[in-house]
């Protein structure tokens, strides 16, 4: 197979590829070169992908080129483990389809739910949202979940830690069967897999790294400290 390491090469809308052209994002990372030219061709992956490593475009690029802005109804799903990520990921949506006709809506909790029940009257094409609040939405009949195509999870492997793996099991029960899934994590523990299986249907495994390593884009280092003095020295770092 030819080598894609161009967003170049790849089947993009032309609003996308202005976007990337626009914004000097020419070349692929790693995960990106293994892991687009599947989703695109709608196949289902488990891929272990770190913080840093470029997973959010991997899987952004994937929904916003296929969306259907005349079907009027939630077509994406993805899934994060914190709001603050949530957060994060719905910039990234917004980023990458600047130039695209859609609509998103970010939902987690700690914040009042009726300017979220509010924005997804309105309609929305894609949705990101934590486990908690977008069942509980679900259960007050303000979001339909039954025509999703695209399912994200991403960082699965911090989903399970936080003990999230009965609401994502509740939200497995309420997706239509027929839909592309994509799962994102930065290990690839065996209930990381486990949890795949019933997922997925027939995955494609991607690993861009190293099985269970920390990103290179992340300086560590120890510092050896007195308890009495562990206040002083988080002051001064």
């Amino acid at each position: 197979p030819i080598l894609i390491e161009k967003f170049s090469q790849l089947t993009l809308s032309k609003e996308f590829l202005f976007f990337f052209f626009f914004f000097f994002y020419t070349h692929l990372t790693a995960i990106q070169q293994k892991s687009l030219p599947l989703s695109l061709d709608n196949k289902d992956l488990i891929a272990q992908a770190k913080t840093g490593s470029g997973k959010t475009v991997a899987f952004c690029i994937p929904i916003l080129n296929k969306i259907d802005i005349k079907n009027f109804k939630i077509q994406s799903l993805i899934l994060a483990p914190t709001r603050e990520l949530a957060a994060q990921v719905a910039q990234s949506v917004e980023t990458y389809g600047k130039y695209l006709p859609f609509k998103s809506a970010v939902i987690f909790g700690g914040v009042g739910i009726n300017p979220q029940i509010s924005l997804l009257k309105k309609g929305v094409d894609i949705v990101i949202a934590t486990p908690g609040r977008l069942l509980d939405l679900v259960s007050q009949n303000c979001l339909d979940l039954t025509k999703i195509e695209f399912f994200i999870l991403d960082e699965a492997d911090r989903m399970l830690d936080m003990g999230f793996i009965n609401d994502i099991r509740k939200v497995l029960a309420i997706l239509p069967k027929q839909r592309q899934n994509l799962l994102f994590s930065a290990t690839f523990s065996d209930d990381i897999k486990k949890l795949a299986d019933s997922l997925l249907n027939s995955p494609v495994s991607i690993e861009a790294a190293t099985a269970n390593s920390t990103s290179h884009k992340v300086e560590q280092s120890v510092h050896l400290v007195d308890r009495e003095r562990k206040k002083e020295l988080l002051l001064h770092l």
